[in-house]
């Protein structure tokens, strides 16, 4: 009896005691959820390990506690949690969500990827709607491997084909550089932190990826001997011995290692050059590979140790053709001496930031300041960029057209063999086509083979344009009232529309079609002087007498000796005359304007006298343009003498000198002086 009693007394204490450790955990867990949601994560974790400790935790105290260990970065106790849900609930997605985040914050990728898959799975095969829709919010790793390469692509669309691995010494193409990423910790990082689809779109794969495929451009001075493409492929920097310029190469790869860059990129070594394809390319692509570049290494051979302020301008490197885009493009630039210190001990990020390396360079090469640090390529300004490339000289011959491709932003085929006139030709002859601008036609010196119209050098745009006298706008209105007196409405106006109408010039076929102003040569009479040069008097219909200056030999004639060939001193049209707005560079959006200010909706108040007064108005108006362009066609211009070769096909007779022109009588001028001439 007594033994049945301490039963029954032990029997009710068990379940009291089971009663009171329920009720125990109940509250522990409970005070823990709201310790979490209020993320005080040290409380939470104690709260869920007492349940823990009571022996009544369920897989989803396991998950809360694992939950809370991540936000303290407690990557080792988050797991062995989350193992712990996986494996109280198997069939549950979660523990293999939290062991996901767990094992990507101890930065074991791989382990990571394998649970984030496992979880996937866990979704699919749910038994649960609600939860198999959570499917839907989840990428699988090949989608993430698409973003992640879709921005791979976008990034290495502006960078060179072949890269050296600063790390390793190797030179890479594409697809090396590409398995380098994929087995860099980065690149397993960003994979398993790539899960939901709106990661899809997030500016930390372009970060990512930016980041890892920052590349250092190398601009030098070639030396004698370099280390080519066949002395590295398939060897490291460090294993190449005997070589002339190893030396350079393996600073030049331990300077932008040591500045934290995985990739460089140096030209003697990188291109191909026996691949027509991938030359091509390059010369093409190069301006873009150094404008888009992190930053561009400067090496400058000449300039010693400790040099003073004043070596950089003397450098020869600021003589070379292929630095001017070196110079211009990066927006990143440092300069480093002769034994690979900072020039001048600048220890800047960026030396276009620096006042005194800037002035120095603006005095050794003539580019103004603003286009050192912020050059804008593209065939605008082109006769200003025509001059600073003028004084540089290259190795190779084309290399004088084929280095100015980008600073053009044109892209025509690399023929070495071709010879410097037919290449700077083919360039100069982009340039006029693509711009309509005549100030390439502006130069004194010899004339090309390829066209007469053109140099057969880039030294003759050494020369500043002739810079020819302008009215002010008093002056120019005190002619056109002057104008008003002496010359026809009609006249005028109709002078204005044929401009107005005439094509820009077009070069086709080493061809030029050139839009003018033309003056018959009526006399040809030579002056005594320089034995070296011909200097000759010359008279044309409508202009005033002047002088030219030619190493040339032109046939004399006059109006009582008259000659067969024809001779024109030509004006070449340029449209700016016409003083109309540039709409390039003025966009008006239609959408500022409103229905009043358009006038839709005050057309009934529109009489016959206020349309008769705006008739009136805009005929004055166009009245007075057409005189304005009058007074300047009335003032001097540089002109062009041409030559009659066959019938309707003219040379350029090249001068020593500008050839300035000015017309009797702006009056004088009418349609028969405009024409379209072909030019050889």
């Amino acid at each position: 009896m007594m033994a049945l009693s301490d039963e029954t007394t032990n029997a009710d204490y068990f379940d009291w005691s089971n009663d009171f450790k329920q009720e125990c955990s109940a509250l522990c867990a409970a005070n823990g959820d709201a310790a979490l949601a209020a993320s005080d994560y040290d409380q939470a974790i104690d709260l869920y390990s007492m349940v823990i400790d009571l022996d009544s935790a369920s897989d989803v105290v396991f998950a809360n506690r694992s939950q809370a260990n991540l936000s303290k970065m407690l990557w080792v106790d988050a797991l062995l949690d989350a193992d712990k849900v996986t494996e109280l609930n198997p069939s549950s997605h979660i523990g293999y969500q939290l062991a996901h985040a767990a094992l990507r914050g101890a930065q074991r990728y791989d382990e990571a990827m394998e649970s984030f898959i496992i979880m996937l799975s866990k979704l699919d095969d749910a038994p649960e709607a609600e939860i198999r829709d959570l499917r839907q919010q989840y990428v699988c790793p090949s989608e993430a491997e698409d973003a992640i390469r879709r921005a791979v692509g976008i990034e290495l669309s502006n960078a060179p084909l072949r890269l050296l691995n600063t790390s390793t010494g190797i030179l890479c193409d594409r697809a090396a550089q590409l398995n380098s990423f994929k087995t860099s910790p980065e690149y397993k990082e960003l994979l398993s932190f790539i899960t939901k689809r709106s990661d899809l779109e997030m500016e930390r794969i372009k970060e990512v990826v930016a980041m890892h495929f920052r590349c250092v451009l190398l601009s030098h001075r070639w030396e004698e001997r370099e280390v080519l493409l066949y002395h590295i492929k398939n060897k490291g920097v460090r294993q190449l011995e005997g070589y002339d310029g190893i030396a350079k190469l393996r600073s030049f790869c331990k300077v932008a290692r040591d500045a934290g860059y995985f990739w460089a990129w140096m030209d003697t070594c990188c291109i191909d050059k026996s691949n027509n394809v991938e030359l091509q390319e390059s010369v093409n692509s190069m301006f873009v590979w150094y404008r888009h570049s992190a930053l561009t290494i400067v090496y400058l051979s000449d300039v010693p140790p400790s040099s003073q302020p004043g070596a950089l301008a003397s450098s020869v490197w600021n003589e070379r053709g292929w630095t001017f885009q070196e110079l211009v493009a990066p927006k990143v630039i440092i300069f480093y001496q002769k034994d690979w210190s900072l020039y001048l001990d600048d220890r800047s990020p960026n030396h276009k930031e620096s006042p005194a390396i800037m002035k120095e360079l603006e005095g050794a090469t003539g580019i103004d300041p603003q286009a050192l640090i912020s050059f804008h390529p593209g065939v605008r300004d082109a006769r200003q960029k025509l001059q600073w490339a003028s004084r540089r000289v290259t190795t190779v011959q084309e290399d004088t057209a084929y280095s100015l491709f980008g600073i053009f932003d044109v892209h025509l085929p690399v023929i070495y063999g071709e010879r410097k006139q037919s290449a700077l030709g083919r360039l100069l002859q982009d340039i006029v086509s693509r711009s309509g601008d005549i100030t390439a036609l502006d130069w004194v010196g010899q004339s090309s083979e390829f066209n007469s119209c053109l140099p057969a050098d880039i030294v003759s745009y050494a020369t500043p344009p002739c810079s020819l006298p302008s009215l002010s706008e008093d002056e120019i209105q005190t002619a056109v009232s002057s104008l008003r007196n002496i010359m026809a409405v009609d006249s005028a106006s109709k002078l204005y529309n044929m401009l107005e109408d005439m094509n820009a010039p077009l070069f086709a076929n080493s061809r030029l079609r050139l839009p003018c102003i033309a003056f018959r040569v009526t006399e040809v009479k030579r002056r005594r002087g320089d034995a070296a040069h011909s200097t000759y008097g010359v008279k044309a219909n409508g202009l005033r007498n002047l002088v030219i200056t030619t190493d040339e030999t032109l046939k004399q004639f006059s109006r009582v000796k008259p000659t067969v060939q024809t001779f024109f001193l030509v004006r070449p049209w340029d449209r700016r005359l016409l003083e109309l707005p540039d709409f390039a560079d003025e966009v008006e959006s239609a959408e500022d304007w409103s229905e009043s200010e358009s006038g839709l909706n005050d057309t009934d108040d529109w009489s016959s006298d206020s349309s008769g007064e705006e008739e009136s108005s805009v005929g004055s108006e166009v009245h007075s343009r057409s005189l304005r362009l009058m007074v300047h066609l009335g003032q001097a211009f540089n002109a062009l003498l041409l030559a009659q070769q066959r019938v309707g096909e003219y040379k350029r007779v090249a001068s020593d000198h500008n050839i300035t022109a000015q017309v009797k009588d702006p009056a004088s001028i009418d349609v028969m002086n405009i024409r379209t001439l072909d030019i050889l």
